[in-house]
């Protein structure tokens, strides 16, 4: 079996006729000195640091084995144990392929040595680290489902986290041709598809109502690994057609919607329609794929708010909230864009694959620790926190350390006979089954150009990506030899030749500094140089000491230090936004730039922009507010009223809830009976039939007043807030206030302060008898008043 072979079918397929180009094996590339080789050997440094043991022991401990360590913490230990696990065997799978290094594939064979013993102490082929998952499975085998967003049955995310283990073991098979891994792969998977074959449709479309990774991406994986359709049939049954349904329809119902809970649904959507040849899905994924990027993403390619996809013709929150772009999401949303552009090799794939890879992906890693960010606060002059190797485990800590060893999947593609160039990435293509052996080298994007060099005699159609920021006339020259370019309605420079070792071909891409507006229409613009996002540095504020580094708490991953106000951000004061040429690059080596002055912006001249990938440990603005001199202190009035209301009222904030938001509700420790939640105008609810609690925190004991967020329309609902077992407020909602959102605040009597433990208020929403509790859409604890 020849297993360079295999590492480019990742989503292996039964139908390979549907396959318009196909990618080299990761291990038929290496990348050469360059930010992405930086970043990759620091990321291997950070996965070798991790502890096997301990990302070991809760698969160990649920299969009644004894662990050789203590499992970690934090996520690992507050209901996902085992998803780090899973990460954790696709990146020393990928790091292996993309190195060669042996003491990684010695590491990954321990892993899986040590998950086979846990395998086979469970006896029916489950592996997972689900923390007493095995009643969680017994009552789904008898038909007992109970989903919301995060919660099966009283477990956190369930599928989710047993989906980063059939990913591991899919990519220890594919990346590195292990037998191990593909017997535990097919076994587990048999296990699963046992399991919900005693479930009937209705029951399982209610259990995919609950965050469950992208499964039926898996099934789709083992149905390529092993030729068998039934697992095929798996995946359509794995597949939400809550979310199906519409974009079958042409229909975009995300706002609002937890983002990366959809993102992997929509990757697994493609694989099937790529196995099964099924155009309509295709067009679901790439319908999805066109409204994500060309209407909800911002400029660095990431998309959501505090995890979720806002409106799309609001995209204030994204400059008034810390939780910017969650890594995950664009993880996923590369995932996609790579199995879109192999059936359909769109320029505008490969143009937002660099994008996201430049600006997010590469920015998400701190170059100095390995360590990796949650959330890219878009919000000026805030910050990112980034993970410390044995304290956070956050799902952004398990996509990131298989980010950095991938950066070698989408530099090259072959359409048959023709060798695409998508990436100016630094590397060395060795392809066997092309006769393709080339290196490229460059200092992009310092230097707007890139070279190939040919290491053997070959047949072969060269084509090189003009890119889509591309200005002007490039640049190309063969053996230094100027040619004529000739870039092709598919965005591709195509050249056509018995290319000889030794044969360079050099092509000059022409850049320049652009704007590009917040969508939305908001009047916030990105700075940006080619494909690269400029940003630049801010100071702290007055007696400020940063810790940039997340501890292993709840709230941990997100940077939870004060806000700058908005108005304190230099604003692009001119008629109209056309004065990008106005920004100079300062003469060096690396990207740096500054703005010459003139359209009313002298005040910007001191401040300095480089690419956003390199500015780390710092408050930074990404994104430049904008007005014309008329409107300007109008704005700036109105951006001050409004940010001092917000500030005053974060002030008087002791701990906040976001119903119907997914870690909100994990980190409040959420407990419900007969609830749902869902979105209206923007914003999320939630209610119950039965009652639905939540946890605040008050560690000072300063808490004194509830405030409630209600829509004024809903009528007809009764219920009781309760606060530590003691009466807060008898409730009744009669639609008095209209189609608005209103707070009411209700202040929390002494004894039911003093009933509290360890500055933790137990709050619970019940409903009165044939009535709903809610909807509520927002908790607050205040001060005062």
């Amino acid at each position: 079996m020849n297993f360079r072979i295999l590492t480019i079918l990742t989503g292996l397929f039964l139908c390979a006729s549907v396959m318009a180009v196909e990618y080299p094996a990761l291990s038929d590339v290496r990348l050469l000195e360059s930010p992405f080789k930086q970043a990759q050997d620091r990321n291997i440094e950070y996965v070798m640091a991790m502890q096997p043991d301990r990302l070991l022991a809760p698969y160990l401990a649920e299969a009644g084995l004894e662990p050789r360590a203590k499992k970690y913490g934090n996520w690992e230990s507050s209901g996902l144990g085992g998803h780090i696990g899973g990460h954790y065997l696709s990146a020393l799978s990928m790091a292996w392929a993309a190195t060669g290094r042996e003491d990684v594939k010695q590491r990954l064979d321990y892993m899986l040595g040590e998950l086979r013993r846990a395998q086979l102490a469970n006896g029916d082929g489950y592996l997972g680290g689900v923390p007493g998952g095995q009643q969680l499975w017994a009552e789904l085998a008898a038909g007992d489902v109970r989903a919301d967003l995060f919660d099966l049955n009283g477990y956190w995310v369930p599928w989710y986290n047993l989906h980063k283990t059939f990913s591991g073991l899919r990519d220890a098979w594919l990346f590195t041709g292990n037998p191990l891994a593909r017997t535990m792969l097919v076994e587990w998977a048999d296990w699963a598809a046992g399991l919900v074959s005693k479930l009937d449709d209705e029951q399982l479309q209610t259990m995919l109502l609950t965050e469950h990774g992208g499964m039926n991406e898996v099934f789709a994986d083992v149905a390529g690994i092993t030729g068998e359709q039934r697992y095929l049939d798996v995946a359509r049954r794995f597949s939400h057609r809550l979310l199906l349904e519409p974009l079958l329809r042409g229909e975009d119902r995300l706002t609002g919607l937890h983002a990366n809970t959809q993102i992997p649904k929509v990757v697994g959507f493609q694989a099937i329609a790529q196995s099964a040849d099924d155009p309509a899905w295709h067009g679901a994924a790439r319908y999805f794929w066109d409204t994500v990027v060309n209407e909800r993403s911002v400029a660095i390619g990431g998309n959501s708010v505090r995890e979720h996809f806002q409106d799309k013709n609001d995209f204030s929150p994204m400059v008034e909230e810390v939780e910017g772009p969650e890594t995950c999401n664009t993880y996923n949303m590369l995932k996609l864009t790579r199995l879109l552009y192999r059936a359909e090799p769109r320029p505008e794939y490969a143009d937002y694959y660099e994008r996201a890879l430049y600006n997010h992906i590469l920015s998400s890693q701190d170059p100095a620790t390995g360590g990796l960010v949650y959330f890219t606060a878009m919000r000026p002059q805030h910050y990112r926190v980034y993970s410390q190797v044995h304290e956070a485990m956050w799902c952004c800590v398990g996509s990131g350390i298989e980010n950095h060893v991938k950066y070698g999947e989408f530099i090259y593609a072959a359409d048959g006979a023709e060798l695409l160039v998508n990436l100016f990435i630094p590397s060395r293509l060795d392809w066997p089954e092309k006769g393709l052996k080339l290196r490229q080298v460059n200092r992009f994007p310092d230097r707007p150009e890139t070279q190939l060099v040919f290491e053997a005699d070959v047949e072969s159609i060269l084509k090189l990506r003009y890119p889509n920021w591309a200005v002007g006339t490039p640049v190309l020259r063969i053996n230094g030899e100027t040619q004529e370019v000739l870039a092709g309605a598919d965005g591709y420079i195509r050249l056509e030749r018995s290319w000889k070792k030794g044969d360079t071909v050099s092509l000059q891409l022409p850049m320049e500094t652009r704007l590009e507006q917040m969508p939305g229409g908001e009047n916030w613009f990105a700075v940006l140089y080619g494909p690269v996002v400029l940003a630049a540095a801010t100071p702290p504020l007055q007696n400020e000491s940063l810790d940039f580094y997340a501890d292993g708490s709840r709230m941990g991953h997100i940077a939870g230090g004060a806000m700058c106000p908005l108005e304190q951000t230099p604003v692009f004061v001119s008629d109209k936004p056309d004065f990008a040429d106005r920004f100079e690059r300062i003469e060096g080596g690396q990207l740096r730039f500054r703005f010459t002055g003139g359209a009313g912006l002298e005040a910007l001249e001191a401040w300095e922009l480089i690419p956003f990938f390199r500015l780390h440990r710092s408050r930074y603005v990404l994104y430049w507010p904008f007005s014309t001199p008329g409107q300007l202190h109008a704005r700036q009035e109105a951006v001050r009223l409004e940010e001092a209301a917000r500030l005053e009222l974060e002030q008087l904030t002791v701990d906040t809830v976001a119903p119907g938001e997914q870690q909100p509700e994990v980190e409040h420790e959420f407990e419900a009976v007969d609830s749902e939640a869902g979105v209206n105008f923007g914003r999320h609810w939630r209610h119950a039939a039965g009652w639905f609690a939540y946890t605040l925190n008050d560690p000072e004991g300063a808490g004194r007043i509830l405030r409630i967020d209600y829509w004024g329309a809903d009528a007809g609902r009764n219920f009781s807030i309760e606060m530590n077992g003691v009466l807060l407020a008898e409730v009744s909602l009669s639609g008095e206030h209209g189609a608005q959102f209103v707070s009411v605040d209700y202040p929390v009597p002494a004894e039911a302060l003093a009933a509290g433990k360890g500055g933790k208020h137990r709050l619970r929403f019940v409903a009165g008898e044939g009535s709903l509790a809610g909807g509520i859409y927002g908790v607050r604890l205040l001060r005062s008043e």
